[in-house]
């Protein structure tokens, strides 16, 4: 019945629109995979993760009912998670959520368009490409992929299909960002000449689930499932629920806070990924057991391939022992600042007069300015609610499923942070120089593709 009734609704909008979907270079083809404005769109759930309750789903329901959307349906390995989920999800939505066992059960659904994916770092891009494999578009969380065969494999599957994909890269989505974009590609700022990124907290159960862990037994999930195409492992509660502390389950802190700020790199700069990395680091405060760094930092050199002439630094620090979580991102040019958490240009450090003088050059003052009027702060934390840029995000995907245009962060950009963040667990894991090889698209290091 419901599939008639979308025939019905795509061949009315069809016959209705085929003067002015020939003014705006649409085909009736392509006018028709848009879904109808009256089309309830149906999204199923990858992973019921602490980021998906506390986060995306209040951002979904900001706008679920004035854009027609609807939750019906949750894929998640772990019984007990699952029953939460339903639990959680009913109580928000008003009516019976369907529980599948994993995603098999989730595909075998009729009706469904769309999924939210929130499961673990080294997941994602396998389950966006099963989405985009079975008419599904996505809401990918980052990072989106932590080895190359997976960002490869999971490019070439999205861009072959006709699915709409927004990767969680949510600075995509803020107004202060775009500005900043702006300001930068109008040629105000000046060349980039160096990038400062730090990301600090002091939680020492950050990414721990000490109360979580001894609820979970081997029976009541599916282990071989949940390692995908990682090596076989014995089970392993901690690596299951605490796997953001456990490579190659995820890299930690490249993964899970670098992508976010690397990714603003490649969109002011407009290149794709850094030309060489190198990185170090340790764990020297929270002995638990993890394989992660808690501390790291990392120097990147970006430019145009074979020109040394032209380019710039970038610099990533992290630690998990001393911090407030308040992400620094400060975009350096000869003529002053770029203050991501002021939100603010201003001529400090630029080439003053006096200093001008003695090379008889001019002086190179930026003005002082507000990017925006409105700061959108961003945290680290998985239980920020719905915050602005992430609703604005969630809403940009949720507009574009029936636009068909693409989305704020479409499937390239977690290709390139993918890249850089790869580059980085290389450069880290070997301690040698990590570099890029634009042909194979594989990361490099002493003259072999980095295998994990």
């Amino acid at each position: 019945m419901l599939d008639s009734r979308r025939k019905f609704i795509k061949q009315a909008a069809i016959a209705a629109a085929g003067t002015y979907a020939g003014t705006m270079g649409l085909s009736a083809k392509s006018y028709g995979n848009i879904i109808g404005a009256n089309d309830r769109v149906r999204v199923g759930v990858v992973g019921f993760s602490d980021r998906f309750k506390s986060t995306l789903l209040p951002c979904f329901l900001n706008h679920q009912k004035e854009l027609n959307f609807d939750m019906v349906a949750v894929s998640d390995l772990w019984n007990y998670r699952r029953g939460l989920a339903v639990d959680h999800l009913k109580s928000k939505l008003g009516h019976d959520i369907t529980a599948c066992r994993n995603n098999d059960e989730l595909y075998a659904l009729k009706d469904l368009d769309a999924v939210i994916i929130s499961t673990p770092d080294f997941a994602h891009a396998t389950h966006a490409a099963e989405a985009v494999g079975h008419k599904c578009d996505v809401y990918c969380e980052k990072p989106f992929a932590e080895t190359m065969a997976d960002a490869r494999m999971a490019l070439k599957a999205v861009k072959s299909s006709k699915q709409i994909l927004q990767i969680g890269s949510q600075r995509r989505s803020g107004g202060n960002y775009k500005a900043a974009d702006q300001f930068i590609k109008d040629g105000k700022f000046g060349n980039i000449t160096m990038v400062e990124l730090s990301w600090n907290v002091n939680q020492p159960g950050r990414w721990r689930r000490p109360d979580l862990v001894p609820k979970l037994k081997q029976e009541d999930t599916d282990w071989k499932r949940f390692l995908l195409n990682r090596p076989a492992e014995e089970w392993d509660p901690r690596k299951y629920l605490e796997f953001r502390l456990f490579w190659p389950f995820s890299s930690g802190l490249p993964g899970q806070w670098m992508s976010h700020q690397i990714d603003t790199v490649h969109w002011f700069s407009g290149l794709k990924h850094p030309r060489s990395v190198v990185a170090n680091g340790g764990i020297y405060q929270w002995k638990d057991g993890r394989r992660n760094w808690d501390t790291l930092t990392a120097a990147f050199d970006y430019g145009k391939e074979n020109d040394p002439t032209n380019g710039f630094q970038v610099i990533f620090t992290s630690r998990m022992h001393n911090g407030d979580e308040n992400p620094t991102e400060i975009y350096y040019s000869n003529g002053g600042e770029m203050n991501l958490n002021t939100n603010k240009v201003s001529p400090k450090g630029g080439l003053t007069a006096n200093a001008a003088k003695a090379m008889n050059m001019q002086p190179n003052l930026l003005p002082e300015l507000k990017l925006t009027d409105n700061l959108e702060k961003v945290t680290a934390s998985a239980n920020t609610g719905a915050d602005n840029l992430t609703s604005a995000h969630m809403r940009n995907w949720m507009e574009c499923i029936r636009s068909r245009k693409e989305t704020n962060a479409p499937v390239e950009v977690g290709y390139y942070h993918s890249i850089a963040n790869i580059m980085t667990t290389a450069a880290a894991r070997t301690g040698m120089k990590a570099t890029f090889d634009e042909a194979t698209q594989e990361v490099m290091v002493g003259g072999k593709v980095f295998k994990y």
